[in-house]
């Protein structure tokens, strides 16, 4: 890579590292995960600078790539076994230093299927249209909009389940 390019890699990368982060974060629900998933896929960017640099949109070809690499680290996660050993597990981080119902909205939609969350991930989140869901998402725009509608559904079930256990608990 020429200078000049690894010069305007590395701005990009020192701004949209901690969105993209947050991004993996809502996609996966594990923040090891998703740092996982962004460093892999800011690997990727590196090695496709050139061709991300001609892409409509840079923040959409990156996002495209950390939901691969998501993706892959959940497959890799899938077939891992844990291995039973004398030490306590360690945590998993939250990040979350928000209230109750957030946690409870995070632990919804984590449970939705992964193109349910990601598409809720980057039109609320992200705050992304229609048609750039659709574009990072690589599928057409009434798919996006049913997926939408969908993952509310199941999301405000969840959540209103979510939520009367826990009045019923206090």
């Amino acid at each position: 890579m020429r200078p000049e390019h690894e010069s305007e890699y590395c701005d990009y990368a020192a701004n949209r590292l901690v969105p993209m982060r947050r991004f993996a974060y809502l996609v996966c629900g594990d923040w090891h995960r998703a740092e996982d998933a962004v460093q892999n896929a800011f690997v990727k960017l590196y090695l496709a600078w050139a061709r991300a640099q001609r892409a409509d949109s840079l923040d959409a070809y990156t996002r495209r790539i950390v939901l691969n690499c998501v993706k892959e680290v959940q497959r890799r996660h899938w077939f891992t076994r844990e291995r039973s050993t004398s030490e306590p597990p360690d945590r998993a981080a939250t990040g979350d230093t928000g209230s109750e119902e957030r946690r409870l909205v995070l632990d919804a939609l984590a449970q939705l299927p992964m193109r349910r969350r990601a598409t809720l991930v980057l039109r609320y989140w992200e705050d992304l249209s229609v048609e750039q869901t659709a574009r990072v998402l690589r599928c057409s725009p009434a798919t996006v909009k049913s997926q939408t509608v969908r993952g509310l559904r199941t999301l405000r079930g969840l959540l209103t389940d979510s939520f009367r256990e826990q009045i019923e608990r206090t």
